[in-house]
């Protein structure tokens, strides 16, 4: 039985990047249906949020090129938001995996909290559905916008996107999909690649969460009625074996994650008791 997979995105139906990671889902095989906002909804990690016409969301048709016969959808939601219906059915069958990306803009760090790329692929998992999180690292703390907590770039940067190495992430997620299959339920892997092509990557190696990530959120002025933001470079040093050094060093990073997970090392013991 062919693999029912969704591919959705935080940066909108039409970016390069959702385009080429359905490409390379379509290829190996696997039975695609893409749904993605209508509108980049970066930085939002795994928010409930959506339009609605008459107690409708808003769900229209979008083609993509070169991907004749792939259902496609524009959706006036979040990613996490999308996940959610299609494992109800929204899109069709439910899909048995997710693909979230290729972003654009690492998700790196423990920035991955307020990725809506990372949200989508928590949503999914929390709901049955195994998951993955792909990113490509194209970006500069000159670029970044507060929208995104670090994870996405400016409008200015996406004249480049036909430069970008899109089909680099989209390889190396889909070579990783049966350590997706083997891993546990509820568990996402995210995973970073380097803006190089395929042949100048140095490999994929495990990264541990940086614990910041490339650009950190600051305030930079607060005045009467208004606060105004800015991102700036973490400045300390990249940690040894975390997904950001190794996509300094020319590798792709991946990482096993899970959400909303009860910890046992809090000591709660003699509630309620007389």
């Amino acid at each position: 039985m062919t693999l029912r997979v969704l591919i959705t995105n935080d940066d909108g139906i039409g970016a390069p990047g959702i385009q080429a990671l359905a490409r390379a889902a379509v290829d190996r095989g696997l039975d695609v249906v893409v749904a993605a906002p209508l509108e980049e909804a970066s930085g939002t990690s795994a928010a409930m949020t959506a339009v609605e016409r008459d107690g409708q969301v808003v769900v229209r048709p979008h083609p993509l090129p070169e991907l004749d016969g792939v259902p496609a959808f524009g959706v006036g939601g979040s990613p996490g938001f999308i996940a959610l219906i299609a494992t109800h059915g929204a899109f069709g069958p439910p899909p048995a995996m997710l693909l979230s990306g290729v972003n654009r803009g690492a998700n790196a760090g423990r920035a991955v909290l307020h990725s809506g790329t990372v949200g989508a692929a928590f949503t999914a998992a929390a709901n049955g559905c195994r998951a993955m999180a792909v990113s490509l690292d194209v970006l500069s703390a000159g670029e970044a916008t507060a929208a995104s907590g670090g994870a996405a770039v400016a409008a200015a940067a996406r004249v480049r996107d036909s430069e970008r190495h899109w089909t680099t992430a989209a390889r190396v997620a889909l070579d990783l999909l049966p350590r997706l299959t083997a891993a546990p339920a509820e568990s996402v892997l995210n995973v970073n690649a380097p803006d190089l092509p395929h042949s100048q990557l140095r490999g994929v190696r495990r990264g541990a969460l940086a614990s910041f990530g490339q650009v950190q959120m600051t305030v930079a002025e607060a005045g009467h009625g208004f606060v105004r933001t800015s991102l700036e470079e973490p400045g300390q040093s990249v940690q040894p074996g975390t997904d950001l050094a190794l996509l300094a060093d020319g590798y792709a990073s991946v990482t096993a994650v899970r959400a909303v997970t009860e910890v046992a090392d809090v000591d709660l013991s003699g509630l309620g008791e007389e």
